[in-house]
């Protein structure tokens, strides 16, 4: 950088820059409206499960009809992540963010409006794509738009803002629940979904460029140049001796399976499904366990939702503002305690009367939760690679947590109704300590790193074949 001019001569001048670029003004906010798709995400799963009685009782549902609505939302997220990120390298990060919420939002008012259940289940569905899309991209374009100091702190926020979504919902349904709307609570707290959608789809338009490292690898130079200064607010003067030549190669699956790669992908997906099985096997029923803890009216089912998810927020920030200084893999390990005493604790505990002792293992479970292994798996995903696989390594480890999100919904439940409440906790157990352990063997933390140039010296071809 020369008078305030960034000099670009290649792609890697853009590279360079944007990881060692300082933390512009409004940088934030740009981050925030890139996750607006996991606060849908996280707003349509809390009011199901707030609503999951009405929805029962309105469709005349049995228990596994029930775990279908939420399991066809995750199947949709599953297949979503698998395709989308050839979807985002092939098109960008930011045409396929403004393409996904657009189906996002037909998606949210179809399914508030549904009156037959199978149709109530193909706009799930649809939801669950438009996410399972959204979230690989979210995280790369964050990952590609932040230094190298911010990018695991920056990717770390989609967390918190899961559970700032999960409280806001919480809020939401408690105004309709006042305004008297009855058994139609679910309909207007789903369908509001969609008007959040419209107006993050309006964010995005006005905030969020394209990704300044994928227009480098995949735009001719002058192109990325503008996309820098508009997403910078800088000049650049382009001072190409020669044009590189487009790559030629489609990154593979098989690549991020490859030795280089094999272990920060195992790590990546273990923590993603492991840490899915454990919180939807509780998240998705903290309504109807606020209901068991403070009693069984909608309006402590509520309540109790705000009040747990709020531990939600505080993990999330802590977890997010300590990642530069410990590195995700220990935040992760940290979290994993933390949710293995928290479950110990509640499946041991023989005293049910004393309502703080039925509180707190919940509690202590999202907030380890949140700061720990929630955010970890996902975001050591969207760290550990180069731009060109970085949807893809994203996409596993979306798709290894969708996996989980299925198990979870699934087996609680009939685990529960088969051994009761306190069995069902101890088993759950084996979620964490899988993730554990595998967090204490595989040793790779990408906090730091710049991995961009991973490829140098290996042409494009090369690199497809060796991924065969």
């Amino acid at each position: 950088m020369n008078d305030d001019r960034l000099l670009i001569r290649s792609k890697d001048d853009i590279i360079h820059f944007v990881n060692h670029a300082p933390n512009r003004k409004g940088g934030l906010l740009i981050i925030f409206v890139a996750l607006g798709g996991i606060f849908i995400d996280a707003y349509d799963f809390t009011s199901i499960s707030i609503g999951n009685a009405q929805i029962q009782k309105v469709f005349d549902l049995s228990a596994f009809g029930m775990a279908s609505v939420t399991a066809i939302m995750a199947l949709g997220a599953l297949l979503g992540a698998v395709f989308g990120g050839y979807i985002a390298e092939r098109f960008g990060r930011n045409k396929v963010f403004l393409i996904d919420l657009l189906l996002l939002i037909v998606a949210t008012f179809g399914a508030s409006l549904s009156t037959l259940f199978p149709i109530l289940l193909v706009f799930r569905f649809l939801m669950g794509v438009g996410v399972g899309i959204d979230m690989p991209v979210a995280l790369s374009f964050i990952a590609e738009f932040s230094n190298l100091k911010s990018k695991g702190k920056y990717t770390n926020f989609w967390q918190a803002l899961w559970y700032v979504a999960t409280v806001s919902t919480g809020l939401v349904d408690l105004v309709f629940y006042e305004l008297g709307v009855g058994v139609s609570l679910w309909r207007y707290a789903v369908g509001f979904g969609g008007v959040i959608a419209i107006i993050v789809l309006i964010l995005r338009f006005i905030y969020v460029n394209e990704s300044p490292m994928w227009a480098a690898n995949n735009l001719s130079i002058q192109e990325a140049a503008r996309i820098v200064e508009k997403t910078y607010h800088i000049q650049t003067v382009v001072d190409v001796i020669k044009e590189e030549k487009p790559k030629v190669w489609k990154p593979k699956y098989s690549t991020i399976l490859s030795k280089q790669y094999r272990a920060r992908t195992l790590i990546g997906t273990v923590i993603s499904a492991t840490q899915a099985m454990q919180y939807y096997a509780i998240g998705f029923y903290i309504p109807t366990i606020s209901a068991l803890i403070f009693g069984k009216a909608m309006i402590n089912s509520i309540s109790g939702t705000i009040l747990f998810n709020l531990f939600g927020i505080l993990g999330g920030f802590v977890g997010a503002y300590l990642t530069s200084r410990y590195g995700m893999r220990k935040l992760a390990i940290w979290g994993f305690v933390l949710v293995i005493a928290s479950l110990l604790f509640a499946g041991l505990k023989t005293n049910n009367s004393v309502l703080w002792l039925s509180a707190l293992p919940i509690a202590v479970f999202i907030f380890g939760h949140s700061a720990g292994p929630g955010a970890q798996g996902k975001t050591i995903a969207a760290n550990s690679y180069p731009t060109d696989l970085r949807p893809l390594g994203t996409g596993a480890a979306e798709a290894a947590s969708r996996v989980g999100n299925i198990i979870g919904i699934f087996f609680f439940p009939i685990i529960l109704s088969a051994l009761g409440l306190s069995a069902t906790l101890l088993i759950l157990i084996v979620c964490p300590v899988i993730g554990l352990v595998t967090s204490l063997l595989i040793r790779w933390d990408p906090t730091g790193k710049d991995l961009e140039q991973e490829l140098s010296g290996t042409t494009f071809a090369d690199s497809h074949s060796v991924s065969l």
